[in-house]
């Protein structure tokens, strides 16, 4: 299966959402590229609808196009509950596309799922690391991730830490702890 993966930021785009696409579906069955949602070239889809709404079905368009056999995105719901309104809309609507498709929104960010494995935390940064707070409701979750880097005894840049740990997180811990994100992109993946 080729999986066209989508995404806002570089660190989700480095490694760490392909792996947990890759954990969550069986490897073997995937061949993955990724692209970023915020491309010039690529307008959002004439027709009803807000922002982000328009905009995945754009991308389902140019998976199709790009002859992919489903679609991954996910975007950031950055204290903006109407983005996930949005993106569930779309992941339900199939009158354009019919193409598998498995669409999320990290609440609040995508590197609040990065925080939600201590274990994981621990053997990628070489150094125990506490359970931190309910990663969902962390206000800068990216900072968090930053600071506990910086006391690493590895010495990487975040997009490789985030990276490793999508590689080594516990997936039942990481839904468990990020039920309102996580939990239901990682539903869809495997159903996709």
């Amino acid at each position: 299966m080729r999986v066209l993966v989508v995404a806002e930021g570089r660190h989700e785009r480095s490694g760490a959402l392909a792996a947990f696409v890759a954990r969550l579906k069986h490897p073997r069955e995937l061949t993955l590229a990724t692209d970023r949602v915020s491309r010039h070239d690529i307008h959002a889809f004439h027709g009803g609808g807000q922002g982000f709404f328009k905009r995945a079905l754009r991308w389902l368009l140019e998976a199709g196009k790009r002859d992919y056999d489903a679609l991954v995105l996910v975007i950031d719901e950055d204290g903006r509950p109407e983005r996930s309104t949005q993106i569930e809309a779309a992941q339900e609507h199939d009158e354009i596309s019919s193409l598998p498709r498995a669409l999320g929104v990290a609440v609040r960010t995508f590197d609040a799922w990065m925080l939600a494995d201590e274990n994981a935390l621990t053997q990628v940064l070489g150094r125990p690391t506490d359970r931190q707070p309910d990663p969902e409701t962390i206000r800068e979750p990216k900072t968090v991730c930053a600071t506990l880097l910086a006391g690493s005894r590895h010495e990487m840049a975040q997009r490789a830490m985030y990276a490793a740990l999508a590689k080594a997180a516990n997936l039942e811990t990481v839904e468990e702890r990020c039920p309102r994100g996580f939990r239901p992109f990682a539903q869809r993946v495997r159903a996709m």
